[in-house]
């Protein structure tokens, strides 16, 4: 017998999302508007080295014995990334040629992901290991999990969960490459004075609000989850509990 749509499973389901989501949702909110605020504040900010992002990636990478990386700008706004496959840090505009401690902060940062390649960091090539997966899961969670619903089949819904549950532990893998790679910049920044001591606030405050938006992201994904697995749970109790009246 089919599941009924709309039972005590979903009402749960429904009310605790809703109840967790507001909080999730002002956390995130507020991160967004964190790392806006602090790289406009920063960018306004001229390091005392006149030291741009460019020249802060790769001093960033030579002290820690990078050379064969290539930096070059690219467009947009904080579109500023490390890209394994070409081996390449792509800096924005208001990145790569400015002087400022926001740009020096940033530069460094993306200069950090690419000493953990360098060097084999553990999360980051477990994450690349799960991106095909992660990919996979993307696409065909909510297709399936939609399927399930439609059609009342809790299999198609399991898989749907297990799916997108691949989702969730990509970003969980995320948080610690992103705060690594925040510490292994600042660190360099400090320990070989490319910015002085008055200036590292600025940049730390800056890769914080960046690292608070992921901190967000898995929230949001987890939260999405509990969601999902409190509806499979009460249908199948609500499943179970038909089949006994049947007996």
């Amino acid at each position: 017998m089919p599941y009924y749509y709309g039972g005590y499973g979903d009402f749960l389901a429904n009310n605790l999302y809703f109840l967790l989501l507001i909080p999730v949702m002002i956390l995130s909110l507020w991160a967004q508007a964190q790392v806006s605020g602090n790289f406009n504040k920063y960018s306004k900010v001229s390091n005392r080295r006149r030291l741009t992002g460019a020249q802060a990636a790769e001093a960033v990478l030579r002290a820690n014995g990078v050379y064969d990386v290539t930096i070059t700008s690219t467009w947009g706004k904080l579109t500023d990334h490390y890209d394994p496959r070409d081996n390449t840090i792509y800096l924005s505009q208001a990145v790569y040629g400015s002087a400022t401690v926001a740009a020096v902060g940033v530069a460094a940062h993306e200069a950090g992901h690419a000493v953990q390649y360098a060097v084999g960091y553990a999360p980051i090539r477990l994450r690349n290991a799960i991106v095909p997966m992660t990919n996979l899961g993307s696409r065909c969670s909510m297709i399936l999990l939609f399927i399930g619903l439609f059609l009342y089949s809790q299999s198609l819904f399991l898989i749907g969960i297990l799916l997108f549950s691949l989702t969730t532990f990509f970003q969980l893998v995320t948080l610690p490459v992103e705060f690594n790679a925040s510490r292994r910049a600042l660190e360099t920044l400090e320990d070989r004075g490319l910015l002085d001591g008055d200036e590292l606030p600025g940049a730390r405050k800056v890769l914080r609000a960046a690292a608070l938006t992921y901190v967000a992201a898995l929230l949001m994904s987890a939260l999405q989850l509990l969601r999902y697995v409190l509806i499979f749970l009460g249908r199948s109790n609500q499943g179970d509990r038909r089949g006994g009246g049947r007996r």
